[in-house]
């Protein structure tokens, strides 16, 4: 094994763009120079046991033989936060590094990645504004909420989704707190949390990542995105602040309660999904250390030596 310090690799980039394949292919090359290495899930909807088809989450079968962390971690009844993520993500990259691996991050969910990567502070919670906002959101929508947001705080707004009523009632709790929003800029002069951290970003062309995000969703639901749901909501599904609001849960489950057609479905999912994309690639590409590659051909073993020397 090699006796270089370990080292952080974070693999991240808009959905359906090969951060999976890549990861995989970044620890082999680096098992092949002497330097084991482990994964880290950075995908928040990924954390959820059982939710598999529609997240795209590699098999155990598939995993190579390569340690696998922060998959299938919560139950669906419970609540992603950002800021448990960053504990739990901080202190399984410590576990690997003291078995002298490199840990490689990947995923997809901005806000989780740049929390481990950089020295992020997260504002604490306040129970009693959340359960008031989160009322609100029931009742008035996430469009009521989101207009409030938009008038105190225009740039937060501009980053979030007006559709994402968790994101929106996070946002004005932070607020009313008398915060600062932390949803889409990383920290005034950032400093790697790890100072020996490597940034790899994945990138496909937008017309040829459309008809891609297209087929995925199809093919999820060809492979039983809807039997999937159907057996989450023995787990409790509809009850998970966060999970039963995932792209394509939500969507499956309106057409298990027959609010939307199977047609409808797919059709809602692929359209959140490319715009979820697109939010992907705005908030990465403000990463300035990242090195830009396109995964379905770059070579893994190159790509891991230019890292090595700090390119």
């Amino acid at each position: 094994m090699s006796s270089a310090a370990p080292r952080v690799w974070a693999v991240v980039g808009a959905t359906g763009t090969g951060k999976t394949g890549l990861s995989l292919d970044l620890a082999e090359a680096l098992a092949a120079r002497g330097r084991a290495a482990e994964i880290v899930n950075a995908d928040a909807m990924q954390l959820y046991r059982g939710m598999d088809i529609g997240t795209a989450k590699l098999p155990v079968g598939d995993r190579h033989g390569i340690a696998h962390h922060l998959f299938d971690a919560l139950a669906v009844t419970d609540e992603a936060a950002v800021a448990w993520y960053q504990d739990a993500a901080r202190a399984a990259i410590a576990q690997i590094h003291g078995r002298g691996a490199d840990a490689i991050l990947v995923g997809g969910s901005g806000l989780y990645v740049s929390g481990v990567l950089w020295d992020f502070r997260f504002p604490p919670r306040d129970e009693a504004v959340r359960a008031r906002l989160e009322a609100e959101l029931d009742r008035l929508g996430a469009g009521a909420l989101y207009a409030r947001l938009r008038e105190a705080d225009p740039a937060a707004a501009e980053r979030i989704d007006p559709r994402n009523g968790r994101r929106v009632v996070r946002a004005l709790e932070v607020l009313a707190q008398g915060g600062e929003t932390h949803g889409g800029a990383l920290p005034s002069a950032p400093e790697f949390w790890h100072p020996d951290t490597r940034i790899i970003a994945t990138t496909v062309d937008r017309e040829q990542l459309v008809p891609l995000l297209d087929a995925r969703v199809e093919g999820m639901w060809a492979a039983g995105m809807v039997d999937e749901v159907e057996r989450l909501r023995g787990d409790g599904l509809e009850r998970g602040v966060t999970a039963a609001r995932a792209i394509g849960y939500a969507q499956a489950l309106s057409q298990l309660r027959g609010d939307l057609t199977r047609d409808e479905a797919v059709a809602e999912t692929q359209a959140l999904t490319r715009r979820y994309a697109r939010r992907q690639v705005s908030w990465f590409r403000r990463y300035a250390e990242a090195r830009w590659v396109d995964a379905r051909t770059v070579d893994a073993t190159t790509l891991m030596s230019a890292g090595e020397a700090g390119e």
